[in-house]
């Protein structure tokens, strides 16, 4: 049975914003047939009969009109790709910091944080979190991504400075808590670790267990077309999460979301999105009278590499056009202690050139979109090379374009 999640009552404010909103993609020519008979839902009930959007409806729709903030600057961010061009979604000054501040206080004024999350490419989680660092007054640190080398002299840093909170992807957290545990590194002053990217990874519980045995983990939940769609608490479990009040979640009989959003300042015409998630709703155990959504994980062609979104059929594909590539394969290897290696294997034509790996890992490193950023900095996380057979099922002789082991 399908049900909607939120944190509020669908209010008449929220109706024209709906109402609106149907008005933009009616606009859009490829859309409009699909949006023309659709009338402005009222309850939730009526909602639940307006058709789903995909990433591929929301870039359509945004490229046909760019949106621009009613006040201060319009930013543009990116999701997902992989050596193709990026999506993209946008945010008004504040990045709507202010009501996500609201429900969630993971940073008081007496914090000092460090903002672990990649800046720059267009990457929007950092600039994010700093907006979320105005609204609780601490002493904050612009770190940015780190590469192994460096890990020793920058803990040693957070150890002398007295650092209380530290955010970033789970994978990245993973590398850098994992290897101050190996290192004997303790950081008594840690109590808090901000998460937004990835799901929490088990193995933190450990890590910090020894490291930081005073920390507990902070989770923010969406995307960037959603922006933040929910928050959970320490008291919260690891994968389940409070929506907004200005976020509508709504989970289907298939256990697949879908994302409205409610706010009238929002610039991303999202309404009834799918991002690929799945989940289901369930009661959380920290006791909050609200409702809760359990997020089961991705089930489209997505996953997530070290807090990038790959598109695995399109990397597959752009990978087999490459000269001398016959097929491409992609296999992620998770090993228990962390840091995920990519491997790409690859079936050549006859008439491939003896440096076909190595040109095929020039032309995934050497892009501007995607992954690529991880590889540069983690050489070692990427790793092409020439078989005589990709990985399939010997019975049906399907081969599949990811493999995960």
């Amino acid at each position: 049975m399908s049900k909607f999640v939120t944190g509020t009552e669908l209010t008449g404010e929220h109706a024209a914003k709906i109402a609106r909103t149907l008005d933009a993609l009616r606009d859009v020519p490829s859309l409009r047939a699909r949006y023309d008979g659709v009338a402005p839902p009222a309850t939730l009930a009526e909602l639940e009969a307006v058709p789903q959007m995909d990433k591929n409806d929301l870039q359509v729709a945004l490229s046909h009109r760019p949106p621009r903030a009613a006040h201060g600057a319009t930013w543009v961010f990116q999701s997902g790709g992989s050596t193709g061009a990026p999506q993209v979604g946008y945010a008004p000054t504040g990045l709507y910091m202010s009501r996500v501040y609201e429900q969630w206080k993971a940073l008081t004024p007496d914090d000092v944080f460090v903002n672990g999350w990649s800046a720059g490419k267009m990457w929007g989680a950092h600039f994010l979190v700093n907006a979320y660092v105005d609204h609780a007054r601490c002493v904050a640190m612009n770190l940015g991504a780190m590469v192994k080398e460096e890990y020793d002299p920058w803990l040693e840093f957070f150890a002398n400075r007295k650092v209380t909170a530290f955010g970033g992807t789970p994978s990245v957290l993973r590398l850098v808590f994992g290897h101050a545990r190996e290192a004997g590194v303790k950081l008594p002053d840690l109590r808090k670790v901000l998460f937004l990217g990835e799901a929490w990874d088990p193995q933190l519980d450990e890590d910090l267990a020894i490291v930081a045995p005073n920390a507990r983990r902070w989770g923010m939940f969406g995307s960037t077309e959603t922006w933040v769609v929910a928050t959970n608490t320490p008291e919260c479990a690891a994968d389940t999460w409070h929506p907004i009040p200005t976020q509508l979640v709504h989970v289907g009989d298939d256990e697949m979301l879908d994302f409205t959003c409610l706010a009238d300042d929002v610039l991303n015409p999202v309404l009834r999105y799918r991002t690929g998630d799945a989940g289901r709703v369930v009661a959380c155990p920290c006791g909050h009278d609200g409702p809760a959504v359990q997020v089961l994980g991705r089930r489209d062609n997505l996953i997530k590499f070290r807090g990038h979104l790959v598109n695995v059929p399109d990397l597959v594909a752009d990978l087999a056009a490459q000269p001398g590539v016959a097929r491409a394969q992609l296999v992620v290897h998770e090993p228990a202690d962390g840091g995920s290696v990519l491997e790409v294997l690859l079936l050549t034509t006859a008439d491939a050139s003896p440096r076909v790996a190595e040109d095929v890992r020039g032309h995934i490193v050497g892009s501007g979109f995607g992954p690529s950023i991880v590889f540069q900095r983690n050489p070692q996380s990427l790793q092409v090379r020439v078989v005589d057979a990709l990985h399939g099922n010997a019975r049906t002789g399907k081969i599949p374009d990811l493999v995960r082991r």
